[in-house]
């Protein structure tokens, strides 16, 4: 193997799984379980709050196939939360695998194990249920202090104390602050207010929620999932069934998609549960509409901003309340809330004096909610842009030279986001770029194009994060082969985001060889080192800095072996990539040769191991900037064109950064435009189908482009920062803004359908 002085980062690469994916190869978990498995099926209440009083599974126990049926009197009494975050969660204990309480119209009621489907469905008819009906809480604005509780029980119970009282149906509450809101409110020029309003929009990743269970060979629970949290999804499974750590793995194939809905343990307890009652291999495939009326939607949430502001265009202040709909268990709930906050409100840290950030989040007997790509980010931002703008009409100033005026920049440190500072931020650039590519200033003036047809333009700003600070945990394992080719092990999960590809760049990198020789294996909680998962767009920042510091120490340990058989000191020694050269001899020995000495007699080993966290979160910042056509008849908005420059830092993989950014703005694109939940019989959502609920196509995203701003984080790998979850931000408050320069009206809640538009022009 000749060095070729590699260079893999800021390359575009082809992923690592491309060709499997291309040719159609078995790499989901559908795909790769054996045959066999029972099938696992779930009866689930039509009642959004009721205790069973009686349940009849006799008869279905009878139907030819059917192995066994489970109902809340076989489980364990063991409270847990399903939320993959790491301990100790602060999401409460809420959920039993089954529970004689039902808590909302779609809650699981029994456990169907049967040889075949069909036998799970015939038998799911018969089972017989009497429910007392309670009176139930559906709206997020009645529940707080209502005297119906959600959860009534005495043994829930908090691993974190985040301000929850289920006395009051409350998960959370907090008020954070910084200066005298009130006193600079008071003395400024503008003083605006109004409330905003985001659905649980749905994640409709194309693979649903699916797990099988078996017991190998030393009667170990195994478990193969779509998940993005193997090691949560194994602490998860030993509280709720009551057996140890130690007797339970966990692996993840191919992820179809998640976008955070794999980031809780939605669907892993039910044949887990089965495998450990019959001892026989299970699998549950969640259907579409289980996903969509039991899945774990973003959290639907309601934002009043109040803003201060001179006349000259200076944001002063900034004060936010949210109030966020966790539905009937708390996961994910306490921590969702906060970015709609810490990520929005220092976007203005170039000009604040004063802001505070209160926030409640309620229980509510509707399908419980969970993690989505932008985690409560995505609804603040749309809030505090949607105000910038609002407040830029009300000037009639630009709403980019606005920004200008109160961007947070480079250096700044930024007191609404924990005091963090801004180490790499090219914000400024990122909105001086966009505004020349979109050629902002032909298409900001709205103009006519007859036949009842207007055009207009909005823009939007955005930040996240690239971890959760002083939480999340990256760990990779790197190995020395004998052909002189490395195996990286992560614990990371790539769930389409390349991350596997994006890691063994950084591996080639350090090293200096191809990717091609780097081979990566993961997620296994077996054989994997530990990693948080992936999630918080932490997997390129925290666990690639852990593959730069294992590859550091592997080198060190590869000269070490190197030094022995050129019969040199280890300080004599230089690592060249595909040899170890002694520099007072000139002599070479092949990182083949190495490999094998680990092999015979040794007593160091080609191998390093590195763990790595961050006390900091370094926010990646996005413009976004969008052109609409909207038609005054009926309402319909047709996105033209959407640019976006994004600051993540050093782009590991342009390519795949940019297929994120597109992906991300797409989704965004339908819910602002036609993803929408409208509450049915007991407030389970109508759009049970992707018939009813609407995605958007490639018609519906317009001419769609991406560029890449570049910074350098200091605590990143390669400088780099995340990109994954940033790109959903922007389009909700960009066109809703172009929306009312075409209309004049303001829309606050999301979506914005074309029939609410045409009633409103109707009435004028």
């Amino acid at each position: 193997m000749q060095n070729k002085n590699y260079r893999s980062v800021n390359h575009s690469v082809r992923k690592k799984d491309a060709m499997q994916l291309l040719l159609g190869k078995p790499v989901y978990t559908q795909d790769v379980v054996p045959d066999g498995a029972l099938v696992v099926k779930l009866l689930r209440s039509p009642h959004a709050n009721a205790i069973i009083e009686s349940i009849d599974t006799a008869v279905a126990k009878k139907v030819p196939g059917v192995v066994d049926i489970y109902t809340w009197q076989d489980v364990p009494a063991t409270r847990f939360a399903i939320a993959g975050q790491t301990y100790p969660e602060p999401s409460p204990y809420d959920r039993l695998i089954l529970d004689r309480h039902v808590r909302f119209a779609g809650d699981a009621v029994a456990i169907i194990a049967a040889e075949n489907e069909k036998a799970a469905e015939k038998a799911m008819k018969l089972i017989k249920v009497s429910y007392r009906v309670l009176e139930a809480v559906l709206d997020l604005h009645t529940a707080l202090d209502n005297p119906v509780l959600v959860h009534p029980e005495e043994d829930w119970f908090p691993p974190c104390e985040v301000g929850g009282d289920p006395k009051r149906n409350l998960v959370a509450s907090e008020v954070s602050s910084s200066g005298d809101v009130d006193a600079v409110m008071a003395d400024c020029d503008i003083v605006l207010e109004h409330t905003y309003h985001t659905k649980a929009f749905h994640q409709a990743m194309m693979e649903t929620f699916c797990t099988h269970t078996s017991l190998d060979r030393y009667g170990r629970l195994h478990v193969i999932s779509s998940t993005q949290i193997v090691f949560h999804t194994r602490r998860i499974l030993s509280r709720a069934l009551g057996i140890p750590k130690s007797r339970i793995r966990v692996e993840k194939p191919r992820i179809g998609g998640g976008f955070g809905a794999k980031q809780t343990a939605v669907c892993e307890v039910y044949p887990a549960f089965v495998t450990m009652k019959t001892g026989r291999p299970a699998m549950i495939v969640y259907t579409r509409e289980e996903a969509q009326i039991a899945g774990s939607p973003r959290h639907e949430m309601e934002i009043t901003v109040k803003l201060g502001a001179d006349r000259d265009g200076r944001i002063r202040a900034l004060d936010l309340y949210t109030l966020s709909n966790t539905g009937a268990y708390g996961e994910h709930g306490p921590t969702t809330v906060g970015l709609s906050g810490h990520k929005s409100i220092p976007l203005y840290t170039g000009s604040l004096e004063a802001h505070r950030f209160a926030y409640d989040v309620v229980y509510t007997n509707t399908q419980a909610a969970g993690a989505y790509r932008g985690y409560g980010a995505t609804q603040g931002i749309f809030a505090v842009e949607s105000m910038v703008n609002e407040l830029a009409e009300k000037l009639q100033m630009d709403p980019t030279r606005l920004r200008d005026l109160n961007m947070v920049r480079e250096g700044m440190i930024m007191p609404a986001y924990y005091d963090e500072p801004a180490n790499a931020c090219a914000l400024d650039r990122c909105m001086e770029r966009c505004r020349e590519i979109f050629g902002w200033e032909e298409k900001y003036p709205v103009r006519d194009m007859g036949n009842g047809k207007v055009r207009a333009a909005g823009v939007a700003m955005a930040m996240q994060g690239s971890c959760i600070s002083n939480v999340d945990v990256g760990s990779a394992d790197i190995s020395l082969t004998e052909d002189g080719t490395y195996t990286l092990r992560i614990g990371a999960a790539d769930m389409g985001t390349g991350c596997d590809t994006i890691l063994a760049q950084m591996l080639a990198e350090c090293m200096d060889c191809s990717v091609d020789h780097v081979a990566v294996f993961g997620a296994d909680t077996d054989a994997s080192p530990y990693d948080s998962g992936s999630y918080a767009s932490s997997t390129t920042y925290i666990t690639g800095k852990a593959v730069e510091k294992a590859c550091t120490d592997l080198k060190k340990n590869i000269c070490a072996i190197g030094a022995e058989l050129l019969g040199c000191t280890v300080d004599e020694t230089a690592f060249e990539g595909t040899c170890v050269r002694c520099l007072t001899s000139g002599k070479t020995v092949s990182l083949s040769d190495i490999a094998y000495k680990t092999q015979v007699g040794s007593h160091c080993a080609a191998q390093a191991s590195a763990t790595h966290s961050s006390p900091i979160s370094p926010p990646p910042f996005m413009v976004g900037m969008a052109e609409i056509e909207l038609d005054k008849l009926t309402g319909q908005v047709t996105l033209l064109d959407y640019m976006a420059v994004v600051d993540c830092g050093t782009p590991i993989n342009p390519a795949l950064a940019r297929i994120q950014a597109e992906g991300g703005i797409v989704q965004a694109i339908g819910h602002t435009l036609m993803e929408n939940i409208t509450p049915g019989t007991g407030g389970k959502p109508m759009e049970a189908s992707l018939m009813q609920y609407k995605i958007p196509t490639r018609l519906d995203m317009g001419h769609l482009r991406v560029e890449f701003e570049q910074s350098y984080e200091p605590t990143g790998p390669f400088g780099a920062k995340s990109i994954g979850e940033i790109v959903i931000n922007t389009p909700a408050p960009a066109i809703a803004h172009a929306i009312y320069r075409a209309t004049g009206k303001w829309y606050r809640e999301l979506p914005i359908l074309p029939e609410r538009i045409a009633m409103d022009l109707a009435e004028e």
